[in-house]
């Protein structure tokens, strides 16, 4: 049996403040299948970008496990998590993290090189044309709209074709409109890699375009709106 694409044990993180400690999530159970949907929501300060960052390696919990495909994560070292992050794990932050001195294309190619592929250039240009950014290839970051940027770290997390892309408030700094162009292009290359997806929001509609919804609250899991659970 196939083990789920990421997985959460009695997951916990705690930060100093002010002489003691704060909990910013506490005891987190999950388990999210490969090829899932998944919107995490819940207010400002409820821990779902810590949840984010714990999944993706780029923090440690103080107390729990993370796995992703069955292998736990927390215990290795951070080159062995870098490693993983470049083959299994796309990321695209609310504010793009785009490198300024490089070209839309350059971001996009760079991962790809990183991994050693071949086809790195005509995929750069398959991913541009994909995000409709074709013309727009040889412009810098600061050269591009807002919107435009967050296509082209779009572009660049599907790029190595990730099997877990996270997402942390991927529309967080656009206007509506441009925001829902952006959505689509999210959904037309999971759609085409089959990938297992975790979006951060506090946008009812965004994550009502999930097939499943989590929310936390004052750093627990408050609710499964997929299996239709209320958890206490």
């Amino acid at each position: 049996m196939k083990p789920p694409a990421i997985e959460l044990r009695r997951l916990t993180r705690r930060l100093p403040s002010g002489g003691r400690d704060l909990t910013i999530l506490d005891g987190i159970d999950l388990t999210i299948d490969a090829g899932e949907f998944v919107a995490v929501l819940g207010p400002s300060g409820s821990g779902k970008s810590t949840l984010l960052a714990l999944m993706a390696g780029l923090d440690r919990p103080t107390e729990g496990e993370v796995l992703l495909d069955g292998e736990p994560i927390q215990a290795l070292s951070e080159d062995a998590l870098a490693l993983i992050r470049r083959r299994k794990i796309g990321f695209v932050f609310q504010s793009f993290q785009l490198l300024g001195n490089l070209t839309a294309r350059e971001n996009i190619l760079l991962p790809l090189e990183l991994n050693g592929r071949k086809d790195a250039g005509a995929r750069a240009d398959r991913l541009l044309e994909m995000v409709e950014l074709s013309d727009r290839g040889h412009h810098y970051p600061s050269q591009l709209s807002g919107g435009e940027q967050q296509r082209v770290a779009l572009a660049r997390a599907f790029g190595p074709e990730p099997s877990i892309l996270l997402a942390d408030e991927p529309t967080g700094n656009l206007d509506s409109n441009t925001g829902k162009l952006v959505l689509e292009r999210l959904a037309e290359l999971r759609r085409e890699h089959g990938t297992t997806m975790v979006l951060v929001t506090h946008d009812e509609q965004v994550g009502a375009l999930a097939g499943r919804q989590i929310r936390l609250r004052d750093g627990r899991l408050d609710r499964d709106a997929a299996r239709e659970e209320v958890l206490t």
